[in-house]
């Protein structure tokens, strides 16, 4: 239950897009994957990932419906929800809101592995009105 409590102080860092916080929860070894393959190492690395995603999608919200816990691990299922925002404005017309999942894996008191499960199909589609096409 402890890791678990980690990992949803992470999630609550990732909703309030405190880059920061966000990074004093990553091990200097984290590795983000995301769904569609991409995977990012260093924590270093995923400090200017966040910053870049939320300059994107500055109103990026996770939210948990369930938590499942083994060992180490521990995957939530929920949803994400945001809004692209090329000009930071933000328009209803680009919000997208979809069901998705995340693993994370925790070593000592940090998050190693931040993985995502979602299709990034709706947002690609916002983001090719807009004259772009990759997250």
């Amino acid at each position: 239950m402890i890791f678990t409590g980690l990992v949803l102080k992470f999630v609550d860092a990732i909703k309030g897009a405190d880059v920061e916080a966000i990074y004093g929860l990553m091990s200097d070894d984290h590795r983000f994957i995301d769904s569609d393959g991409p995977e990012i190492s260093g924590r270093d690395a995923m400090r200017e990932g966040w910053v870049g995603y939320f300059s994107m999608v500055p109103d990026y919200k996770i939210e948990v419906q369930e938590t499942l816990s083994d060992k180490q691990t521990v995957v939530l299922i929920g949803t994400a929800t945001g809004t692209y925002s090329p000009d930071g404005k933000l328009n209803p017309d680009d919000r997208w809101n979809v069901p998705a999942a995340w693993r994370a894996v925790v070593k000592g008191d940090r998050i190693a592995v931040w993985q995502v499960f979602v299709n990034p199909e709706p947002i690609l589609q916002i983001m090719r009105r807009h004259g772009g096409g990759t997250a």
